[in-house]
């Protein structure tokens, strides 16, 4: 078997209006169309997708005081710092990477670890 790319990553979510506003406003992710019937949202990254399903429950807490040891979803960001003042700024929780590099954490509505890197080269 040879593993081509990444097509997409699903989360879970239980409140989509509160998920959108997340993804959609905050991150800036575009929203596309998405041939299901159930509750959702589908978001275009480049080449990649990433689909929020609604379900009736989700864990709300990582699971190690690391978010970056927690299961997570990583996107590269042009501007950390404009990022972290968003962030903050919209009240989302904020954990800088322990490695010392340039990213952060943080965490959706429902508790999703997002990772937040500025890739300087």
């Amino acid at each position: 078997m040879e593993i081509i790319q990444s097509l997409h990553t699903a989360i879970l979510v239980t409140d989509l209006e509160h998920a959108e506003h997340f993804y959609g406003n905050i991150l800036g992710l575009t929203k596309v169309e998405r041939p299901m019937k159930f509750p959702g949202v589908w978001y275009q990254v480049g080449n990649y997708q990433l689909h929020l399903i609604v379900a009736p429950s989700v864990s709300k807490e990582p699971k190690h005081e690391k978010w970056g040891r927690n299961p997570h979803i990583a996107f590269s960001v042009a501007d950390l710092d404009s990022a972290k003042e968003l962030l903050t700024n919209h009240n989302y929780p904020i954990q800088n990477s322990a490695s010392g590099r340039a990213a952060i954490f943080t965490q959706d509505p429902d508790g999703n670890v997002i990772e937040l890197s500025q890739i300087i080269g």
